[in-house]
């Protein structure tokens, strides 16, 4: 497993940063020559650059979004141990991989054409930066991995459906490795697109204080950006050739609402959660705790945590890692999985940052806050939900427990 986010480069900073409960929101000046656009804030990654062995003839086809992603995956797999391995190249190594939009930068060349009428902007890679799959190939294509290629482009469950689709993929055969997660970049397009909705933070001038998910007085999310990726594989292979295994990915779940883009249902989302207990085979009473998507709008906290309450009942843990580094949208769900089993490994579950008062509408759930909670825990879940209503959710073992 590894990662890029605002929170840092490596699980050591970003654990640093969860026990020190500092978020990662912070104000972008240049946001506001945007007239209109109502927030200024972001969580980006600061400081991110590929190491020179990216040579320029590499690069010519990535994005931010693809660089960050094909990192990530470099980090991950030299974790799992595989680089160099022939498995890459055996055509049983898959990729699935996600992202809202593809390089924000190239889109804006396509844009740049209509406005000058002409195409000069575009160059002949334009469209392989923004293409919605540009990570999964770019990662394909660097590391030279020709299984399976599972692209997924499902606004904020980008990521945590492609982990699923890459579960599937080894579950029933069809593979034995697949490098899954999700990334993406940040632009002020992306915060333009919630802030037509009203759902974006303005405490533009306290960026330490938002985004606040499931509080009485929060007023929107917080964008941010990175990349996530875990290393699947079969769990004889991996044992077998000693791998270091960190959970064991029991049981997913994913549905759609089936009827509104936006307006996330509380029925469907509970049955996302119920599908993945069926598939680990666990009853609710099994999960020690739940990590939420947790975006701090009002219909999306209210929606989730009392889809949670339906499945678990009263009282199940639950926090929100988006208090600290926003929402990295195509990103969330593989960045969150990876510190959600970081966390489970470790004993212990970062609070919700920013959560004084619980919005009574909310689900009655333990929500985590006031500093850092010891965890014991054999499962932890990780839930996604996302524009479009696609819903999902992701079960984990504790291999060390």
């Amino acid at each position: 497993m590894a990662g890029v986010s605002p929170l840092g480069q490596s699980w050591e900073e970003i654990g640093r940063h969860l026990r020190d409960c500092r978020n990662a929101v912070q104000k972008m000046a240049e946001w506001e020559e945007f007239d209109g656009l109502n927030t200024t804030l972001a969580a980006p990654v600061n400081g991110f650059c590929l190491p020179p062995h990216y040579s320029r003839k590499v690069r010519r086809s990535m994005s931010r979004v693809s660089e960050m992603a094909v990192r990530a995956t470099e980090m991950a797999l030299e974790d799992a141990g595989l680089i160099g391995d022939p498995i890459l190249t055996s055509g049983r190594t898959g990729v699935s991989y996600g992202s809202s939009t593809g390089g924000t930068d190239a889109t804006k060349d396509f844009g740049q054409m209509f406005l000058s009428k002409t195409t000069a902007s575009v160059k002949a890679n334009t469209y392989i930066q923004m293409m919605p799959h540009t990570t999964a190939f770019n990662i394909s294509a660097y590391f030279s991995i020709t299984g399976r290629l599972l692209p997924s482009s499902t606004a904020c469950t980008s990521g945590s459906l492609a982990i699923g689709m890459a579960y599937e993929a080894i579950k029933f055969g069809m593979q034995d490795v697949m490098v899954a997660g999700g990334g993406e970049e940040l632009c002020a397009s992306e915060a333009t697109v919630f802030d037509t909705l009203f759902a974006t933070s303005t405490k533009n001038d306290t960026p330490d204080a938002t985004p606040r998910p499931f509080d009485r007085d929060r007023d929107g999310l917080v964008i941010g950006e990175g990349a996530g990726t875990l290393v699947l594989e079969d769990l004889e292979r991996a044992t077998v050739r000693g791998a270091p295994i960190y959970a064991e990915l029991v049981g997913f779940g994913t549905n759609s609402d089936g009827r509104h883009a936006t307006n996330p249902t509380i029925e469907t989302m509970a049955e996302s959660l119920r599908l993945a207990l069926e598939s680990a085979d666990l009853s609710p009473d099994a999960i020690a705790y739940v990590n939420a998507h947790g975006t701090a709008t009002e219909l999306g906290d209210i929606a989730e945590t009392c889809a949670t309450e339906k499945i678990f009942g009263e009282g199940k843990p639950i926090s929100s890692l988006k208090s600290y580094m926003g929402h990295t949208l195509g990103a969330c769900g593989a960045l969150e999985a990876w510190m959600t089993i970081q966390m489970m490994r470790e004993g212990w579950v970062a609070p919700t940052l920013n959560l004084d008062e619980v919005d009574s509408r909310c689900g009655n759930l333990d929500y985590v806050r006031d500093g850092i909670r010891p965890l014991e825990a054999d499962y932890v879940m990780t839930n996604s939900f996302a524009f479009g209503g696609v819903n999902t959710s992701l079960i984990f073992r504790n291999v060390d427990g």
